[in-house]
């Protein structure tokens, strides 16, 4: 597995809270984008992310707690139904995915149950993401790029 350790910036999210299983955020997602088209918060085309508060390891599925989101601009005025946060900035591990969203699960475990283990690092305070540099809009599942990140202490 392939990770780097970066430094990144803090960033502005409107956000839509999805309890409940991790897989089962695109209810959330298809939420957030109808508030955010219809706001006009969807042009020029901002970075979806999906931010995950909880351990699945010892949190019961159902009380799980993600975020579906999107970057928005400092000055960027939220509607009614969209909620704001602020992901950190800090040293984040992050590592690519190249696939379908269902793959997802595996990436994340080879992350957390393999590296992080085997790295010298450890988990940080905070939360973890994805960010999708695109969407399966426009592009098939098999080239799908999905980031993941986590912080490190």
């Amino acid at each position: 597995m392939d990770v780097d350790i970066k430094d990144m910036q803090e960033l502005r999210v409107a956000t839509v809270r999805h309890l409940g299983p991790y897989h089962r955020i695109s209810t959330a997602f298809s939420r957030l984008g109808e508030i955010a088209e219809a706001s006009g918060l969807l042009e020029p085309r901002p970075t979806m992310i999906a931010i995950y508060h909880d351990d699945p390891e010892v949190t019961a599925e159902a009380d799980l707690r993600a975020d579906a989101a999107i970057t928005v601009s400092p000055e960027a005025a939220l509607p009614a139904g969209l909620s704001e946060m602020r992901i950190p900035g800090g040293r984040y591990a992050c590592t690519r995915h190249v696939g379908p969203y269902e793959e997802l699960g595996d990436a994340w475990a080879r992350l957390m149950g393999q590296w992080l283990p085997q790295s010298g690092h450890r988990l940080g305070e905070g939360v973890s993401y994805e960010i999708y540099r695109n969407t399966p809009a426009d592009t098939p599942n098999d080239e799908l790029h999905t980031e993941l990140y986590i912080p490190l202490a």
